[in-house]
């Protein structure tokens, strides 16, 4: 009963004060779970938000370059690779020394550490004296810290450094943790000062002079030698084969009249790619999309199923990978400490050091009452587009279990609707999408008692309940007719009941955010109405009204719809879930659109996403804050949100699929398309997966056509 829980109305989790950002034009590269993020210079300042992470675990906090004492500056900087970067640089004017006298140029390449090659060449008409100066700095801190207050570890950080000037080596040791990275100097420094590599150049005019600095991070002895991925100087001289290369190369193409459509499309697949990481299960390399750049490089159960439903009818290689990896870390048991129960699906997972001593739940952490339909839901949608009825062969003991959280753990009261209520010291107070301490809220600002049961993970559990009853029916890949025919009553009397006590008549007619554990309609009206119409669960009296409310001024900012109404106390256009627009927020409101026949307003969310992408490079960020667009002639940005973020970056994917009306049914691709006003005459998307081959889908001129590959 909900008055045996815990009363934590998480107030506890509240906002602190942010380090120091990176300066404008920060670039990020990133492979695997290991990234790298500095200031447009390549520098990482110490005490920002920067640095050298691999595996949940900050390695440098500190590379900043400087000559003769100043710090460079920029003639450009950029990613060459998702994983790989290039910033050319040069003197300011300085005493001995005029502006322009020296051009450096870095190149980085990250992998499990980073190689990277520092060039100097004098362009001045007399010989140049200059000290070149690498300030590095280690402080091990857990990627949970960085962006509140990370912990003094220095008296524990053991520092060899070689005094021939060869070699920096930091390491830390916390009990069962422990990590390493090394510098790796080639030619030796002159000098080490510190935890500094000093050079002292004498360069004739036009003299080049190039040093290479290998680091290898370690989590545990350094017992390996480090070796990069790839051939270094491949990556910037030439083209190079690898997966990330190979993975790119299989994804669909897009032609389109709309230039606009075009960018988008392809800066969503390119990140897409940079965010996959791979793992192996039983022998198998698995692809599976972290949640974002640079706080959620990781397994998210909920972000990353929402992008696997994004982007399968483009590759279903991270439906594939996202659904058998979540399947491996399934819930077995009951653990209050990281919300564990049988049946449930992560929420996410960490390596660093708070996680490995136990402090933090999260190896893995089982807070969110979403995934778990989610992962049913997108099984489904994986084998509408698929027909791979091996893999839910092969999963059905999972499936099972996840139907049997649903009801028997999911359901904590017995109400028939599931709920979220954290057992942990260290839990979510907030287990749904909207996953902030303030993220549900009633009318009047109040936070709600637990457990919540909100409003969309119904419509996930009736969506999921059908779908899997469609994999049960006699002759699909579960057989079970009786499940089937249980699951679609089951459904359908949830249908019911959640009409029933949802639906709110006040301000013209919404469906509350959720109930709270006295069983009280949380009144605010928030975006989360839009989920219902993708699952479903809204009947077709009220799909006019919902519709009519998202695309409302107090719910449509013009860049997009808002988290929750302006009406609502607790509105804030920057508050995290509560009045932000999020782009994956949007995707699955447009395609809900849709779904109903509202296909104009889908295209105008549509529309509005894609004006506002074209504001920050065709990349939409994990986030942007609520202004009317009347407010400010661009999206005003949300403070230190992902980017890339993996759900955004599929929600182009989303648009794309929703505006060609493209689905999968009953083996057989459909198109039913409507695209907003001035898109063109021309969409080609050529060589969509389906079924185990590639498709070309064309729209010219208002005619359709579906064809294979050649």
């Amino acid at each position: 009963m909900p008055h045996d829980m815990p009363e934590h109305r998480v107030e506890d989790e509240v906002l602190r004060e942010l380090p120091p950002e990176l300066g404008p034009n920060t670039v990020a590269i990133l492979e695997g779970d290991a990234f790298m993020f500095t200031e447009a210079t390549g520098d990482v300042p110490r005490g920002s938000i920067g640095g050298l992470v691999f595996a949940d675990t900050r390695f440098l906090d500190c590379w900043r370059l400087t000559l003769n004492g100043s710090p460079l500056l920029v003639l450009e900087s950029a990613p060459v690779k998702p994983y790989a970067a290039a910033f050319f640089l040069t003197n300011p004017d300085l005493p001995g020394l005029r502006a322009n006298s020296v051009g450096v140029r870095r190149q980085r390449l990250v992998g499990r550490g980073v190689e990277e090659t520092i060039t100097l060449q004098c362009f001045s008409t007399k010989p140049a004296v200059v000290q070149l100066r690498l300030e590095v700095g280690a402080d091990f801190a857990d990627i949970l810290e960085i962006k509140e207050t990370v912990t003094d570890r220095s008296d524990k950080i053991a520092r060899q450094h070689a005094a021939d000037g060869s070699r920096l080596s930091f390491a830390y040791e916390n009990g069962p943790f422990s990590a390493t990275v090394k510098v790796l100097v080639e030619p030796a420094a002159d000098r080490v000062e510190g935890d500094d590599l000093v050079w002292d150049l004498y360069l004739e005019p036009g003299e080049k002079w190039a040093c290479e600095l290998k680091i290898p991070c370690f989590h545990g002895p350094a017992t390996h030698t480090y070796q990069t991925a790839r051939e270094f100087q491949q990556v910037f001289d030439g083209d190079t084969e690898d997966p990330a290369h190979r993975w790119r190369a299989a994804a669909p193409t897009l032609t389109a009249d709309y230039q606009v459509l075009r960018n988008l499309f392809e800066k969503s697949v390119d990140d897409l790619v940079a965010l996959r990481i791979q793992t192996e299960l039983n022998g198998q390399r698995m692809d599976f999309p972290a949640a974002g750049l640079p706080w959620f490089l990781s397994m998210f159960g909920r972000d990353s199923l929402t992008t696997a439903y994004q982007t399968v009818c483009f590759g279903p290689r991270l439906t594939r990978g996202a659904l058998r990896t979540l399947a491996t870390y399934q819930g077995d048991e009951v653990d209050d400490f990281r919300d564990e129960e049988p049946g449930k699906i992560i929420h996410e997972v960490r390596s660093g050091e708070l996680t490995r001593l136990g402090i933090k739940p999260y190896d893995p952490y089982y807070g969110t009452a979403d995934a778990t339909p989610l992962w049913l839901i997108m099984l489904s949608e994986y084998w509408r587009w698929t027909l791979d009825d091996q893999l839910v062969q092969d999963l059905r003991d999972n499936v099972h279990a996840a139907l049997r959280w649903i009801d028997e753990y999911g359901d904590r009261d017995g109400d028939g609707y599931v709920e979220y209520a954290t057992r942990s010291p260290q839990g979510l107070g907030n287990q749904c999408w909207r996953d902030s301490w303030d993220g549900v809220q009633f009318h009047d600002g109040r936070i709600p008692v637990l457990p919540i049961a909100t409003c969309e993970i119904q419509g996930y559990t009736y969506d999921a309940k059908l779908r899997i009853a469609e994999l049960a029916d006699g002759g699909g890949p579960l057989n079970d007719p009786a499940l089937a025919q249980r699951l679609r009553a089951e459904a359908e009397e949830l249908r019911a009941r959640f009409n029933r006590d949802f639906w709110i008549e006040d301000r013209g007619g919404y469906y509350a955010i959720g109930l709270d554990g006295d069983k009280r309609k949380i009144d605010s009206m928030t975006s989360n109405m839009g989920h219902l119409l993708w699952s479903g669960i809204v009947p077709e009296d009220r799909a006019a009204i919902v519709a009519r409310q998202l695309m409302s001024d107090e719910m449509f900012s013009g860049w997009g719809v808002r988290t929750v109404s302006t009406a609502e106390r607790g509105y804030n256009p920057i508050g995290y879930h509560m009045g932000t627009v999020w782009p994956h927020d949007n995707s699955l409101i447009a395609h809900g659109l849709a779904r109903y026949g509202y296909r104009q307003e889908a295209n105008r969310i549509i529309t509005a996403m894609l004006d506002a992408a074209q504001t920050s490079e065709f990349r939409l960020p994990e986030a942007f804050s609520g202004y009317e667009r009347e407010f400010s002639r661009i999206p005003v940005r949300y403070p230190t949100a992902c980017n890339p973020q993996a759900w955004a970056s599929g929600a182009p994917l989303l648009f794309l699929r929703t505006m060609l009306g493209l689905d999968a049914r009953d083996g057989r691709l459909v198109l039913d398309p409507a695209l907003p006003e001035g898109y063109g005459r021309r969409i080609l998307l050529a060589g969509t997966n389906a079924f185990g081959s590639r498709w070309d889908i064309e729209l010219r001129d208002g005619l359709t056509d579906i064809r294979p590959t050649h």
